[in-house]
C-alpha cells in the first residue's frame, strides 16, 4: 500500500469476489502498521484491544499462528511500557530537525547503505611569535656570546644590514635598543670577570712609535745637508731605509695598527712609490719634458721632512677619531643620529690633520702636492683600520698609476708613430701652466676627494668601530 493512503474498512470495502480472497480481507481488517502519531498517544481501554496476532496480520482459515501469543494479551498496556516515538534521523550534513536537542561532541549515526560526510577540518587560529626578539638572539648567539658589550651586537647587527625600521619589527625603536637587550638576555657562563686593565702610562709605545718617522726623516735631512758627493748618496740611501722601517713601525702600532689580516700587501708598494714621486718626481718629469733625463735630477726632501714629521699628529687625530666614534655610539639613539655625528667627526678629523700638516710643511718646504698626499695617506689608513682596506688600497693604486702614466705618457710621445705625439700634450700643457708640481697635486686631491666622499659613508655605520 502506498505510504500515508488509508486502508479501506467497513462499509467502504469492496464486497465483491473479484480479486479479493480470504487474506486480503483479513489484512483490511488488520489494524495499520504505521504507528500513530505522538499527538493521538493517549490510555487505552478494554474495548480498543483487538485480539491479532503480533505480526497484526490474521492467519487464514486452516492456518496456524506461527507467533506465539503474548502474556496478558488482554491487559492494555502501560504510559511507562511505550516508547516515545523517535524523530526519523536527520540527513547527513544537514542541520538536527527543530525541537531536538543533539549531544554536543557526538556522532550522528550513518544511514546504511549512505557514505558518511567526510569531516570538515576545523581551522586553527594562527599563533603570532610572542618572543620575537628570540629568534634573532637564537640566529646571532654566537655575535651575542662573544661581544664585550651592547655596542660590538649594534655593530654587528648593523654590518649585516639592519636599520631602525627593521628593528621596529622586534618591538625597538633603534638597533642599539635592541642589542642591549640581546647583550642582557645571552648568558655568558659562570667565569669569573678579568681584572681591570691597568691605567696606560704617560709616554706609550705607539706615542714613540708615532714619532719615529719624523726623527729618521729628520737625521736624513741633516745628514744630507752637510754632506757631499757619493758620501750624500749614501746618506740618503740609508736614510731612505730607515724612514720604510720606521714608517712600517707606525702602522703597526697604535691607533694606525689595523686588524689582523686586514692590509693588502699591495698598498706599501704604491705608498713608497708616491712618498719617493714627492722626493723626485718633479724634478724627473721637468727632465723628461725637455728631452732628458740627462743627468741627476733635482731632488727636493723637504715635502718628505714634513709628512714623517706629520705621522704623530695623525696618529693622535686616528685615536681621537675612534675614541670619539665609540662614544657617539653611547650617546645616539639611532643610527641616522650616529651617522651624522659620525660624518661631523670625520671632517673635523681630516681637517685638523690638514691644518697640522700644513704648518708642518711651513716649517720645511710647503707643496700643495705634499699637502693633498697627506689627505689621501690619512683618509687611506683610516679606511684600513676600520675594516675597508681594500678601498684604501684601490685609492692607492690609482694615484700612483696615474702620476706613472704621466711619466710614461711624456716618454711614449718620443716613439716615431703617427699620433703618438700627441699624447705628451695633456702633461705638457698642465706643466706649463701651473707647473710640475700640478700632477701630483691634480692626481692626489682627486683621489684623496673621492675617498673622502666614500669615507663619510663608510665610517658613519657603526659596524666601522667594533671593538677589535
Amino acid at each position: 500500500m502506498p505510504e500515508g493512503d488509508i486502508p479501506m474498512r467497513g462499509s467502504a470495502a469492496p464486497t465483491s469476489p473479484g480479486a479479493w480472497d480470504a487474506r486480503s480481507e483479513a489484512l483490511l481488517g488488520a489494524p495499520a502498521l504505521t504507528p500513530p502519531a505522538a499527538d493521538t498517544l493517549g490510555p487505552h481501554t478494554a474495548e480498543d484491544t483487538v485480539d491479532t496476532p503480533a505480526s497484526g496480520i490474521t492467519p487464514a482459515p486452516g492456518e496456524t499462528d506461527p507467533t506465539p501469543p503474548r502474556e496478558n494479551a488482554t491487559q492494555p498496556p502501560r504510559d511507562t511500557d511505550r516508547e516515545a516515538p523517535t524523530a526519523p534521523a536527520a540527513a547527513p550534513g544537514t542541520d538536527a530537525a527543530p525541537g531536538t536537542d543533539a549531544a554536543p561532541g557526538t556522532d550522528r549515526e550513518a544511514v546504511p547503505g549512505t557514505t558518511p560526510p567526510a569531516a570538515v577540518p576545523v581551522a586553527r587560529p594562527r599563533r603570532g611569535n610572542a618572543d620575537p626578539v628570540k629568534v634573532l638572539m637564537h640566529r646571532h648567539r654566537e655575535l651575542c656570546e662573544r661581544a664585550v658589550d651592547p655596542l660590538e651586537i649594534a655593530a654587528g647587527l648593523e654590518a649585516q644590514g639592519f636599520t631602525d625600521r627593521t628593528a621596529a619589527r622586534f618591538r625597538h625603536r633603534d638597533v642599539f635598543s635592541l642589542a642591549e637587550e640581546l647583550y642582557a638576555r645571552v648568558p655568558r657562563g659562570s667565569a669569573p670577570a678579568a681584572p681591570p686593565v691597568p691605567a696606560a702610562p704617560g709616554t706609550d709605545a705607539w706615542v714613540l712609535a708615532a714619532l719615529a718617522p719624523g726623527a729618521a726623516a729628520a737625521l736624513t735631512g741633516v745628514g744630507l745637508a752637510v754632506t757631499h758627493g757619493p758620501v750624500r748618496t749614501a746618506v740618503g740611501a740609508v736614510g731612505a731605509l730607515l724612514l720604510t722601517g720606521a714608517l712600517l713601525l707606525a702602522v703597526r702600532r697604535g691607533p694606525f695598527r689595523a686588524p689582523d689580516g686586514g692590509t693588502v700587501p699591495a698598498a706599501r708598494l704604491w705608498t713608497l712609490w708616491l712618498l719617493a714621486y714627492a722626493v723626485c718626481g718633479d724634478g724627473l718629469l721637468t727632465q723628461v719634458l725637455s728631452g732628458g733625463p740627462d743627468g741627476p735630477w733635482d731632488l727636493t726632501p723637504g715635502p718628505l721632512l714634513g709628512l714623517a714629521l706629520a705621522v704623530a699628529p695623525a696618529a693622535w687625530c686616528a685615536r681621537l677619531f675612534a675614541h670619539r666614534a665609540r662614544r657617539r655610539i653611547a650617546d645616539s639613539r639611532g643610527l641616522a643620529d650616529f651617522a651624522a655625528s659620525a660624518r661631523a667627526l670625520l671632517l673635523g678629523t681630516v681637517t685638523l690633520q690638514l691644518l697640522a700638516l700644513t704648518v708642518l710643511l711651513g716649517l720645511t718646504a710647503f707643496s700643495p702636492g705634499a699637502l693633498a698626499l697627506g689627505a689621501l695617506l690619512l683618509l687611506a689608513r683610516l679606511l684600513t683600520v676600520h675594516g675597508f682596506p681594500e678601498t684604501a688600497a684601490a685609492a692607492l693604486a690609482a694615484a700612483g698609476a696615474a702620476e706613472a702614466l704621466a711619466l710614461a705618457s711624456v716618454l711614449a710621445a718620443r716613439v716615431p708613430v703617427p699620433g703618438f705625439d700627441g699624447l705628451a700634450a695633456p702633461v705638457r700643457a698642465v706643466v706649463d701652466t701651473w707647473g710640475p708640481g700640478a700632477v701630483p697635486t691634480l692626481v692626489c686631491g682627486a683621489t684623496a676627494l673621492g675617498l673622502l666622499a666614500h669615507a663619510t659613508g663608510a665610517l658613519s655605520r657603526a659596524s666601522a668601530h667594533a671593538t677589535p
